[in-house]
């Protein structure tokens, strides 16, 4: 295992659909935010992985997970764009 390679716990949030907050597994949600935990609602832990710098993950490249989890103590997985949702918002759907 690479230096920079961390075992990581991936969490879903209960509030939004596709959020997940990775933290390194050593330190729990240890160095999450009190505010960010109260905006995602309770985290359940999905799942825990060896994250490489060169690994792709399915919408994130594991360089600039482990960077965030190195400088913030977490890195926040926001969920994908949903398509029609501004044309939708604006009552301009098609």
């Amino acid at each position: 295992m690479n230096k920079a390679d961390k075992i990581c716990s991936v969490y879903r949030s209960s509030k939004n659909d596709e959020l997940y907050v990775y933290v390194d597994k050593q330190d729990g949600l240890s160095r999450v935010p009190d505010t960010l935990k109260e905006t995602v609602g309770e985290l359940t832990l999905v799942m825990t992985l060896l994250i490489k710098e060169d690994k792709r993950l399915a919408r994130v490249n594991g360089a600039d997970v482990l960077s965030a989890i190195e400088k913030q103590g977490y890195y926040l997985q926001m969920p994908p764009p949903r398509d029609g949702y501004v044309t939708h918002y604006h009552g301009r759907e098609n």
